[in-house]
């Protein structure tokens, strides 16, 4: 079972697809997303969003954003 990752800014789709786990820059630290996690809508700041999926580790700096995580399931609408 995997997670399905969708990354969006203002200007356009950033990623989409299957990943293993996410790490975001919450407003209280880093924290990590995994396969069925609880139901959560988080703001993040600046930082890194760190994702695994098939071809490897990938990581993409933020200025700002938000997190909602429901039924493996997670979106990311970030400011580059």
């Amino acid at each position: 079972m995997s997670l399905k990752l969708r990354i969006i800014s203002p200007e356009k789709i950033l990623f989409i697809g299957d990943v293993e786990s996410v790490i975001v820059p919450g407003l209280m630290g880093e924290f990590q997303i995994l396969v069925n996690h609880s139901p959560i809508i988080s703001c993040l700041e600046a930082g890194r969003v760190v994702y695994d999926d098939a071809q490897g580790r990938h990581q993409l700096n933020i200025a700002s954003g938000f997190v909602e995580v429901k039924n493996n399931n997670v979106s990311l609408c970030v400011e580059l």
